[in-house]
């Protein structure tokens, strides 16, 4: 194999905007970064997700196709 091929893969420090901290692997040339949302934080993986629905289509569509799905 040819020497120097290979990016250098170290630990990266990822910082969280709601404070949560965690060590992954980049090949990124930084060694710290920060990002705005992470698992600890994000409405999917907390459960407190919510369905945004203003025009009522979520409804709708229940009433017309719900019991389809039903068993």
């Amino acid at each position: 194999m040819k020497p120097n091929t290979h990016p250098d893969y170290h630990d990266v420090q990822v910082s969280c905007s709601c404070g949560n901290q965690f060590t992954t692997k980049s090949a990124m040339s930084k060694e710290a970064f920060s990002i705005e949302v992470c698992s600890e934080c994000h409405p999917f993986y907390t459960g407190k997700q919510k369905i945004v629905d203003s025009t009522g289509r979520v409804d709708k569509f229940n009433q017309k196709f719900g019991n389809m799905f039903k068993r």
